[in-house]
């Protein structure tokens, strides 16, 4: 059976997986729509949440900029898993004792404003739709190699199948359809890791065989590692980043973006009580660590089979003939995801950093004009079994993991967008008499716009999977994440303050990003080119929702100190929330 064939069967049967759960378990009311009805099992919320949260950013893209960036990349390890504890401990429990389905409503009821409701959906709509943006890529990257189509189709057929099952099962189907992934997806990310592990270093554990000895030279492997890409002109893996303003604060961005993202958040709803709230964070922590301790040892170890694939006797020896180049070289240039350019005309692959001033004298030496092969980040961890030569099925297995990890977080992205609409715009503002039968139509047509906007923008992302992924979280960090936790811990912010804080937090985050990378992400609106010398003060877009909390915070706070404290009934309703036991089922109004 060829490579396709197998990729077919095992895609193939985990769609028909996620098919059936979600038409076995679509949502009949709006309470299934949006919850889930209230009464998931604590671990298996735990499990749909980890799927919901370990996207294509950290399946496909996070290993892939480890990869190529090494140690300063680690802030996204630090930044999603130091943020999921935030969103565990300060913001679930609270939340679930509120008892309402989305975030607008907290904010809406919390500050007594149609308009802080409002301002809420318009910042929860913006973070949850460039989060789409970035699964789509994701999904593209894997249906197109996988199905051996062109990255676009691949994307199409993406939206088409996360389409199906989110409309069709609301929150319920994509409860059930995310625990099926979360298997899927942890098995396929695993596996080949044990592979490639046990192949380099003799270690089975992939994060022991990363600080372990590479088998062939004895050398330990980080060190063999940095040797290698060192001598092409990059720098090393393991080396210090000098920003550490930035890096500082593109961790913070990231962690307190985490705990302000809707997605994850109304996960906290389906489950019958505060405690099980608690306990399903806890489990969530468990099955999210299982991926995020092996990603550094896959990025590193992608790294090396990538430099030995292009200099197989060493790179002191010529480097490998085009056309002798691998199958699954051959196969992911069909993508137009790896590209080869015989700049010097000699027909070999020159892989090296012509970025590298200092690397200049050293390429011109030994005949090469400028590095031929540029290769996209996301491809890397999908391509590692091909590239270590493992099996077929282990090939299919990962085809079949990758595309849950993508699909399991947009749907859930998707159902935050839809609820907000239907819910919190259209029955809560717009038509309160709305019939439960028109919410859930609103909240299908909703869902269906959003996708076909991800999916546009999808096909022209402002940057790899993981670096679109980041921008939702700058954007959730500086928009929703202060005003929750006011919302919470302080009686004295009132609803003019939140407004305003909420606005100029999204303002000068939004801003600041489409300066840097296009306004709404359109090719070529950009002001400025993104490189770290045209940035404010050396922080990155990607960093600049940390920036973008501190003054939604500040402006709240000032704003608040010139007018009325909130009534009274407000401040015990803060005083009650405080205290997370006692919690009835989630109500809609």
């Amino acid at each position: 059976m060829s490579q396709f064939w197998i990729n077919l069967v095992f895609v193939g049967a985990s769609f028909a997986l996620y098919f059936g759960i979600a038409i076995w378990a679509r949502a009949g009311s709006t309470k299934e729509f949006y919850v889930a009805g209230g009464g998931v099992h604590p671990v298996l919320n735990g499990m749909a949440t980890g799927a919901d949260w370990m996207s294509a950013a950290s399946f496909i893209s996070m290993a892939g900029i480890i990869a190529m960036n090494g140690y300063p990349a680690s802030a996204y390890l630090m930044g999603w898993t130091g943020g999921y504890v935030l969103l565990a401990l300060l913001l679930a429990p609270y939340l679930r004792k509120f008892g309402k389905f989305t975030v607008p409503d907290f904010i809406g009821d919390r500050f007594y404003s149609r308009t802080a409701r409002l301002v809420a959906v318009a910042c929860l709509i913006i973070a949850s739709t460039t989060y789409v943006i970035g699964q789509m890529t994701g999904a593209g990257v894997a249906f197109s190699r996988f199905l051996e189509v062109s990255n676009t189709n691949g994307l199409l057929i993406a939206a088409v199948v996360v389409l199906f099952y989110a409309v069709l099962g609301g929150m319920k189907g994509i409860t059930y359809t995310q625990v099926a992934q979360y298997v899927v997806l942890i098995v396929a990310y695993t596996i080949p890791a044990v592979f490639i592990s046990f192949n380099i270093t003799g270690n089975p554990i992939p994060p022991l065989g990363m600080f372990g000895n590479e088998t062939a030279s004895g050398e330990p492997f980080l060190h063999k590692l940095n040797a290698l890409i060192t001598d092409l002109g990059f720098t090393a893996f393991t080396a210090d980043e000098p920003n550490k303003l930035n890096m500082l604060l593109f961790t913070m961005s990231l962690m307190i973006g985490t705990a302000g993202l809707p997605h994850v958040i109304i996960r906290f709803f389906t489950v019958p009580k505060v405690s099980d709230a608690r306990t399903s964070a806890g489990w969530a922590l468990v099955f999210i660590a299982l991926l995020y301790t092996t990603a550094p040892a896959v990025g590193s170890m992608a790294r090396m089979n990538l430099v030995n694939t292009v200099y197989p006797a060493g790179i002191s020896q010529p480097a490998l003939d085009y056309e002798q180049r691998p199958v699954w070289m051959k196969n992911w240039e069909t993508t137009g995801l790896l590209k080869f350019e015989d700049k010097n005309g000699d027909g070999k692959i020159q892989y090296y950093n012509d970025k590298n001033a200092a690397f200049e004298a050293t390429a011109a030496e030994r005949g090469w004009k400028g590095n031929e092969l540029t290769v996209n980040n996301d491809i890397l961890v999908l391509a590692n079994p091909e590239i270590a030569n493992l099996p077929g099925w282990v090939i299919g297995l990962i085809a079949a993991g990758g595309l849950a990890a993508a699909l399991s977080t947009a749907a859930g992205l998707l159902l935050a967008i839809s609820s907000a609409v239907s819910h919190d715009l259209i029955k809560k503002t717009l038509k309160p008499d709305i019939t439960e039968k028109g919410e859930l139509l609103a909240a299908r047509v909703s869902m269906t716009v959003a996708i076909v906007i991800a999916t546009w923008l999808g096909i022209n992302p402002p940057g790899f999977a993981a670096q679109v992924v980041a921008l939702a979280f700058g954007i959730a960090a500086a928009s929703l994440f202060p005003v929750l936790m006011m919302g919470i811990f302080s009686k004295r912010i009132n609803d003019k303050g939140a407004i305003a804080g909420m606005l100029a937090g999204l303002i000068s985050t939004c801003v600041y990003i489409f300066l840097y990378l296009g306004w709404f992400f359109i090719p070529g609106t950009n002001a400025f080119e993104n490189k770290p010398e045209n940035w404010l003060f050396g922080i990155s877009p990607l960093s600049f929702g940390t920036v973008g909390a501190i003054i939604n915070f500040a402006v709240a706070f000032v704003v608040s100190s010139m007018g009325k404290a909130p009534p009274q009934e407000v401040q015990d309703l803060v005083e009650s929330v405080r205290f997370p036991h006692g919690a009835g089922k989630a109500v809609d109004h």
